[in-house]
């Protein structure tokens, strides 16, 4: 009888043994499947245009809060999640699990994980580079930059080239682009933290346009080098949430694009040591619709005024030129994601001027975080939603 009771126990306690392990494989599953999206079918459906029906294909979905994406020379791409993962997809839309090796980000508010961008020399070093909201003491935080070396699934040799200081507390406005001018320097942009007055002291770097070296380091010629009351790194200043920031292939000219308050998003093309007033000079109010303590108006001595400017705000995001494709009825255009007014902005240039302005993909009803423009002449745009979507867009048919 006892050896029964013994059998009987044993059997018991392997049954519920394979059944734990059951469920934990299950969970292990259930985790593995939440950490990767599934590729899906790829849809296409069309949507109106200016110049005619434009093709809209799915390539990925599933994605949370994508920020940034990066065109890989296979077909592929590179995709930041604003919570602090890293994804490669590939050209058929299979999303891979969250690369590790990723920085440390402090992904609260607006803060994260954010630009992706490669490096010039990304063919021969695979080397990549990230912006982010990097953690500080007690509960601060600021924009930074890292470099480092892309594996199939994970990031080696992470190095920090750019630190924004001093690092301050709130959740808001750390931009942040990346774009490289081809004579071996990068610009970053950034955002005054929603900290108003930083924007115009220049022994700080929020709110300013940084421009360095390839490996962080200072260049020789900054407008500010030598300089006792001034950080070295800045390009320009008096600006407020950068997220758009892109090279004119054409003339080798760095645009900007930024957030104004309530009214006045605006794009400026950067100069060396130009202070673009913010927050002295505006087009917009605050977002209770009163004026903006610090602001004296639209324009004041010493102060640059924007390129372009919108009354009201379509709150900006990634910003990509479309030259080079004499074919495409898109050719000559400056691409900016929108946000809050959830489309996809075309600019018509004829040289550097703006001749005209159309709004696509409202039909979505999506916020557009970034927009890049592929080799092919095809335009790739990522929702910013907690079921974002990476989209492929054919320009409508000559």
């Amino acid at each position: 009888m006892h050896a029964v009771v013994q059998r009987t126990a044993l059997v018991v306690g392997l049954s519920l043994a394979l059944s734990a392990g059951l469920s934990a494989c299950r969970a292990q599953q259930h985790d593995a499947q939440a950490s990767q999206p599934a590729a899906k079918a790829l849809a296409t459906q069309q949507v109106t245009s200016q110049l005619g029906s434009v093709g809209v294909t799915t390539i990925a979905s599933g994605l949370e809060h994508p920020w940034s994406v990066a065109l890989l020379p296979d077909g592929g791409f590179l995709v930041t999640e604003r919570p602090g993962r890293l994804r490669r997809i590939s050209a058929d839309g299979k999303v891979s699990a969250p690369l590790s090796g990723v920085p440390a980000v402090w992904a609260e508010g607006q803060g994260g994980l954010l630009d992706v961008v490669l490096a010039p020399d990304f063919a021969s070093s695979r080397r990549i580079y990230l912006s982010y909201a990097e953690p500080g003491p007690e509960g601060s935080a600021g924009t930074a930059v890292s470099i480092a070396t892309l594996g199939d699934t994970s990031l080696t040799d992470v190095r920090r080239v750019y630190q924004q200081q001093p690092k301050l507390v709130g959740p808001n406005h750390f931009g942040s682009r990346i774009v490289f001018d081809g004579k071996g320097h990068m610009f970053i942009s950034q955002g005054e933290r929603n900290d108003r007055p930083t924007a115009q002291k220049l022994d700080m770097l929020q709110g300013k346009l940084v421009r360095l070296n390839l490996d962080g380091s200072v260049p020789a010629d900054n407008p500010f080098v030598g300089r006792k009351d001034a950080r070295p790194e800045i390009w320009s200043y008096g600006h407020r949430n950068m997220q758009s920031l892109a090279l004119d292939p054409r003339t080798g000219k760095v645009w900007e694009a930024e957030h104004g308050p309530r009214g006045g998003d605006e794009i400026n093309l950067p100069e060396p040591g130009k202070n673009y007033g913010w927050p002295i000079i505006t087009y917009g109010i605050n977002y209770s619709g009163l004026k903006i303590p610090e602001a004296v108006g639209t324009s004041a001595p010493g102060m640059e005024q924007p390129y372009h400017v919108w009354e009201k705000s379509p709150a900006l995001s990634g910003m990509a030129f479309y030259t080079g494709h004499a074919h495409s009825k898109w050719s000559d255009s400056l691409f900016l994601g929108a946000l809050s007014d959830g489309s996809l902005i075309r600019l018509s240039l004829d040289g550097g001027r703006i001749t005209g302005e159309e709004r696509l993909l409202k039909e979505l009803g999506k916020r557009i975080r970034d927009v890049r423009v592929g080799t092919d002449g095809k335009v790739y745009v990522l929702t910013d939603e907690s079921d974002g979507q990476l989209l492929r867009l054919d320009a409508p048919a000559n």
